[in-house]
């Protein structure tokens, strides 16, 4: 019996080594297909990889992708329709795409926020325009509180902006709780898995607007299928759960910057009624696409673009 008990011991041990090298190689794949393309910015708690766009005289405007994204998702079409005018910084959130974190304590929605502001210290960045999808939303407004003078407007597309619970089929693979979990699941079982359910992802997270067919290449999401993508994306999400709560009561008295949030009226995974127009007690504007889901600076950029420039054009 004992003898039985090694045998499996062992070849559990072998299987779990199999998936660690194979990962390995996958992300290694991944990271040929999309390079980074950008500069790394030394911040406190980490490192975070960005690209600096348009006049250096012009108004700023930061753009911060979602959950589980990079910044990609805005050099995949929104970029290219600001930085005759502006000077556009899209960045990598902290611990995800090429920037790095040193821990998951970070991924709480006030500390992305201040070692983002560190990197728009870093690059003598004293006001901007603030555009952040989905998670990048919810980092965003914790910006804005946390230095309400700097934000010169908030453009927020499909923000996560109230409490949501963990109640998005697409995530609940991400649902995980301990970091040591969370790396033993990223280093074997997670990129395997990713690869196989791709696909069906990414179909509920753009519906109803299709997935574009270079979306893995040209918009990043290759970068996903690493052990660092799923150890961010997992810690976010757990974090953004957490946090959202506190956040949300202080924008009663604490935010007071102009701006307003663009939602697909058939966004898939955060409600529009829930999540955009109970923002305009705040004082931001309210407005929705008619069809469209939640990928918006992707599946429509040029009317993301559109909404910036307006919100930008609100600034004090």
């Amino acid at each position: 019996m004992a003898s039985i008990l090694i045998a499996l011991i062992l070849l559990i041990a072998a299987a779990l080594a199999a998936l660690a090298a194979w990962t390995r190689y996958l992300g290694r794949d991944v990271e040929r297909l999309v390079p980074r393309e950008g500069r790394m910015q030394p911040v406190p708690g980490g490192a975070i990889h960005y690209v600096d766009l348009g006049p250096r005289e012009a108004p700023v405007v930061v753009l911060i992708h979602g959950l589980s994204g990079q910044l990609q998702h805005f050099t995949y079409g929104v970029t290219g329709l600001l930085e005759q005018d502006y000077r556009v910084i899209a960045l990598d959130r902290p611990g995800c795409g090429y920037s790095t974190r040193d821990s998951d304590e970070l991924a709480a929605l006030p500390e992305q926020a201040r070692m983002i502001w560190a990197l728009l210290d870093a690059l003598g960045v004293g006001r901007a325009v603030l555009a952040g999808h989905s998670l990048g939303g919810a980092v965003a407004l914790a910006m804005a509180l946390e230095r309400p003078g700097q934000v010169a407007a908030l453009a927020l597309i499909c923000p996560l902006t109230h409490a949501q619970g963990n109640d998005i089929p697409a995530f609940k693979g991400l649902e995980v709780a301990s970091p040591l979990l969370r790396r033993a699941i990223a280093h074997t079982i997670a990129v395997p898995m990713a690869r196989r359910t791709a696909a069906a992802v990414l179909e509920m997270v753009f519906r109803p607007d299709p997935c574009p067919e270079d979306f893995l290449s040209r918009g990043g999401g290759a970068l996903g299928l690493r052990p660092k993508a799923f150890i961010a994306a997992s810690a976010d999400y757990m974090a953004a759960n957490a946090g959202i709560t506190a956040q949300q009561l202080r924008y009663a008295t604490d935010l007071n910057t102009p701006g307003g949030v663009l939602f697909g009226e058939a966004d898939n995974l955060l409600p529009p009624d829930r999540h955009g127009a109970p923002m305009a007690a705040h004082g931001l504007g309210y407005e929705e696409m008619a069809g469209r889901g939640h990928m918006l600076p992707i599946t429509a950029p040029a009317a993301c673009a559109d909404f910036i420039r307006r919100m930008a054009a609100k600034a004090s």
